[in-house]
């Protein structure tokens, strides 16, 4: 049955992150460095897909750098304290979508029902790179995979909302994932 709920849980898993792809891939180069609220979405989206598909929590390295700043000193546009240290690309940010994709792939696909179960993350890895809340602190590996399911497909939708806004198209819905 595992390898049935694995199969399941990573066709569905992909096929969000392609919809993050498209989102990203659709937006006006443009626009790009001018309108930064969608920066800003794709940034985190991405930021948080790495970190909570990273175990354990140490080996967490994204590529594309942030800095965590107070909340008084927030650039315009800004979704949280996770900023990136620089405005990356959309080559940047979609090559970095690749690599994550391919971890995502080996990490849902060859977990063991053990490990699954097990916790995601240690309570000495809770405050380590500053990105954990403390509503996912003691979930198990399964329940982050959802909910970073979850959290991909709100800022897509928001991504989305934001090229009909800008642009009036945004990318369609993909419902499964090869």
């Amino acid at each position: 049955m595992l390898p049935s709920i694995q199969q399941v849980l990573w066709k569905n898993f992909a096929a969000s992150m392609d919809m993050l792809r498209d989102s990203i891939t659709l937006y006006p180069e443009e626009l790009w460095y001018s309108e930064k609220d969608f920066f800003y979405r794709a940034y985190h989206t991405l930021i948080f897909l790495d970190y909570y598909l990273t175990i354990p929590v140490t080996d967490f390295k994204p590529l594309l750098w942030y800095t965590i700043t107070s909340k008084d000193q927030l650039p315009a546009g800004a979704i949280d304290d996770v900023i990136p240290n620089n405005h990356y690309s959309k080559q940047e940010m979609l090559t970095y979508l690749k690599a994550i994709r391919e971890k995502g792939k080996g990490l849902i696909t060859e977990a063991s029902e053990e490990k699954l179960m097990g916790r995601w993350i240690s309570a000495q890895e809770v405050t380590r790179h500053g990105l954990c809340p403390s509503t996912v602190a003691a979930y198990s590996l399964l329940e982050i995979l959802f909910y970073n399911l979850r959290h991909i497909q709100h800022h897509v939708g928001q991504l989305n909302l934001l090229l009909r806004q800008h642009i009036q198209q945004a990318p369609g819905w993909i419902s499964q994932a090869d």
